[in-house]
C-alpha cells in the first residue's frame, strides 16, 4: 500500500516536530538569551531602553513594573490577580531566564498584556540587558 501525500506530510511534521523539541526546550541562561535577542535584533541591548520600556505604562495603562515591581529585584504581586511573583532579575533570581520555553512564552504572553502586542527583538534585547545591569 502506498501511502497517501497527507499521511506523508503528516509523518514528517512529526518527525520534525521530535527533532525540534529536544533543541526548544533546552536549559538557556539570560545571558545566552540577551545574546539571542541582539543577534535577532542586530545590535546590542540598550539598558537605558530597556529600563525605559519596562517601567513606562502602555494604552491599557499597565507596565512590566505594574507587576514584577520597578526596579524587578524582590518578589511583587500580580496587578490583577494578586499572585506572587518572584524578583524578575536574574541576579536576585537565578532561575530567571533557564528555561527556553517559559522565556518565549512569558515574553510573549506579558508583551501582549502590557502592549497589546508581541515585543519586537530590539525590544527584547533592550530589556534583557536592563534585567542583566540590575546588581545586588
Amino acid at each position: 500500500m502506498i501511502p497517501s501525500s497527507r499521511s506523508m506530510a503528516l509523518a514528517v511534521a512529526a518527525m520534525a516536530w521530535c527533532v525540534a523539541l529536544p533543541a526548544w526546550a533546552q536549559p538557556t541562561s539570560a545571558a545566552a538569551q540577551l545574546q539571542h535577542w541582539e543577534a535577532a535584533a542586530g545590535a546590542p541591548g540598550q539598558p537605558a531602553r530597556g529600563k525605559t520600556l519596562f517601567t513606562t505604562k502602555a494604552g491599557n495603562d499597565l507596565s512590566c513594573a505594574s507587576c514584577h515591581g520597578a526596579p524587578p529585584t524582590a518578589a511583587s504581586r500580580h496587578a490583577s490577580t494578586g499572585k506572587r511573583i518572584e524578583p524578575l532579575a536574574p541576579a536576585f533570581n537565578a532561575e530567571r531566564f533557564t528555561d527556553q520555553a517559559k522565556v518565549d512564552k512569558w515574553l510573549r504572553r506579558n508583551c501582549k498584556d502590557v502592549f497589546s502586542r508581541e515585543c519586537t527583538a530590539p525590544e527584547k534585547a533592550d530589556v534583557l540587558a536592563y534585567l542583566l545591569s540590575l546588581k545586588p
